[in-house]
């Protein structure tokens, strides 16, 4: 039994470096494509989404509270709002929310 978590540390390592080496050594050259240029170009944005989002609703009591402090947070940043104003604005609109649909 304590062999196996030693088996599967082994086994995210090698998962983990494959996909990190694989790449390297299979594109040598500059990616001319440009479909695949643009794809490649917005994975980290939408990575970040994907991790992001649904931590907004499920981080806080009520998912209404995360998602009116989304849409909240969006439309100060849409106006050019710096990303303290807007993080400091989203915690507001959930601290009210929360204070008024909790309570």
């Amino acid at each position: 039994m304590q062999h196996d978590i030693y088996i599967y540390l082994l086994l995210m390592s090698a998962v983990t470096l494959a996909i990190r080496i694989v790449p390297l050594t299979l594109i040598r050259g500059q990616i001319k494509n440009g479909f695949l240029r643009s794809f490649l170009f917005y994975v980290p944005y939408v990575t970040l989404a994907v991790m992001t989002f649904p931590a907004i609703t499920e981080a806080t009591q009520t998912p209404v509270s995360g998602a009116l402090a989304l849409v909240f947070g969006i439309g100060l940043a849409w106006y050019g709002a710096s990303l303290f104003k807007v993080a400091s604005a989203c915690c507001l609109v959930v601290f009210l929310t929360e204070l008024v649909l909790v309570a």
